[in-house]
């Protein structure tokens, strides 16, 4: 058994069909055929524990994968890399083979915390990719590292230069206004006032927004005027 074979079989003894047909159902673009139904909690042991084992290094140059379950312990094995550099590189190796938003959104490593100067430039990179999970990465990672402290209002001209059919990039697009609504209101509002954003993605962000209890009464009458029908 080799070391990709033996991590696949870890995984394995996770499976649970109940919960494999559960997330095939929330992840359509995805066959049901390839998700095991490791339970994320689950994948979180599994990747702590095999994190400083040849096994896992081997794996995680081990690609593309087979099943959503090794990519998603995958993502949250980079998470998990307390070196900066070595963490781009290996997103950057992750990236082009993610193809949904539950191993996208496992993506949150902990050491971005730390390196926001430098992180803001891959950001502007992953945002201008042609690879619609890349770019849902790069603006959520924007959304979790950028709005508060380290706010610059250039920030917000980033998300609003992608282009895109998806629909997995633009609720990403609307969650990011949403909050940025929410936390940084002067100098977002100006987005939906002077209709910045697609239509979607506008009305969108409005019911995101009228949907938070982060945004005042007065706030949300006021969004409701700038709907477009």
């Amino acid at each position: 058994m080799n070391d990709c074979e033996y991590v696949l079989s870890r995984l394995k003894e996770l499976a649970d069909e109940k919960n494999a047909d559960f997330i095939a159902k929330l992840t359509p673009n995805i066959s049901r055929d390839i998700c095991l139904g490791a339970r994320v909690p689950n994948i979180r042991k599994l990747a702590k524990e095999i994190e400083k084992c040849p096994e896992c290094e081997t794996f995680i140059k081990t690609l593309p994968h087979t099943y959503l379950d090794e990519n998603i312990l995958h993502a949250v094995t980079i998470s998990r890399i307390k070196d900066y550099d070595k963490c781009i590189e290996a997103l950057n190796d992750f990236l082009p083979y993610v193809d949904n938003w539950a191993v996208c959104d496992a993506l949150r490593p902990t050491i971005f915390k730390k390196h926001q100067p430098s992180l803001i430039e891959n950001i502007k990179s992953w945002s201008s990719s042609e690879e619609p999970y890349t770019i849902r990465f790069g603006v959520e990672a924007l959304m979790t590292y950028y709005l508060d402290e380290a706010f610059c209002e250039e920030y917000n001209e980033i998300p609003v230069q992608v282009v895109s059919d998806e629909y997995y990039v633009n609720m990403m697009l609307a969650w990011y206004y949403a909050t940025a609504l929410a936390k940084q209101w002067d100098a977002t509002i100006p987005y939906l006032e002077n209709n910045r954003l697609s239509k979607w993605t506008h009305n969108k962000t409005i019911q995101k927004s009228i949907e938070s209890y982060r945004i005042t009464s007065e706030q949300k009458d006021y969004l409701r005027t700038l709907k477009i029908k």
